[in-house]
């Protein structure tokens, strides 16, 4: 798969939706994610990210114009001991509540589908790293619509076992603009994973559209230790 830049991928794209990165830092210490939210609505572009824990939720920056917090406020990141998942969705605390009874990444999912927001019936998209003894692995997962039809739901787990250093990958929830707002289509995009940290959350903030941008996440794992450091940048500040 040719490696695309993300930086060309999210200016050339007004409206990708939620989007998830996981992968490598070039120099392979660390393991690194990043996960942004956008919105078209008042009420998807009220929020912000706090933290939470070890991980973030989703909150309403002004509570008065919240109408609808079924979709929209949720905890996009938990850690469970040396997982850390990062979702778009409630299916975090699904992931989360599975895996911590023993459950798989993949079969945990199992009892969830694709958003009831008809007609986009957005895709959840999940990831999950893993880090035990120095090594390091992840998952990226999208349930989705059969091409638009709510009458059935398409599963794509995609696993990565010791991911190169220097590479990522990229799922979002929307091909792009539209209306309906048509779904991510084929597997996870290959990007390059720098390590610097501040350098790369200010080139994915500065990329994502100025209009439709809400929030960024992004975290860098020591893999050797479990440290992390975390950026969080807020549009509604």
């Amino acid at each position: 798969m040719e490696m695309i830049s993300i930086e060309k991928e999210l200016k050339e794209n007004s409206y990708p939706g939620r989007g998830i990165i996981i992968g490598k830092s070039a120099d392979g210490t660390k393991a690194v994610t990043a996960y942004f939210i956008m919105g078209r609505s008042v009420n998807s572009r009220n929020r912000i990210f706090v933290e939470e824990g070890e991980g973030i939720r989703t909150q309403a920056f002004d509570p008065v114009l919240l109408t609808d917090p079924s979709l929209v406020i949720y905890a996009p990141v938990r850690v469970l001991g040396n997982k850390t998942i990062v979702t778009n969705g409630d299916q975090t605390d699904t992931i989360y509540e599975g895996m911590d009874s023993q459950m798989t990444f993949e079969q945990s999912l199992r009892c969830r589908e694709f958003e009831p927001d008809g007609p986009n019936y957005t895709p959840r998209i999940s990831g999950i790293m893993h880090i035990e003894n120095g090594g390091y692995n992840y998952a990226m997962s999208i349930l989705k619509s059969n091409n638009g039809s709510p009458d059935s739901c398409n599963r794509y787990t995609f696993a990565y076992e010791n991911p190169a250093a220097g590479e990522g990958h990229f799922i979002h929830t929307y091909r792009c603009d539209g209306n309906p707002l048509p779904s991510f289509e084929g597997e996870p995009k290959l990007i390059g994973i720098p390590d610097d940290m501040e350098a790369f959350t200010d080139m994915l903030w500065s990329s994502l559209n100025e209009e439709n941008k809400v929030s960024l996440f992004v975290r860098y794992i020591d893999i050797a230790t479990g440290t992390y450091e975390t950026k969080i940048v807020n549009k509604n500040q």
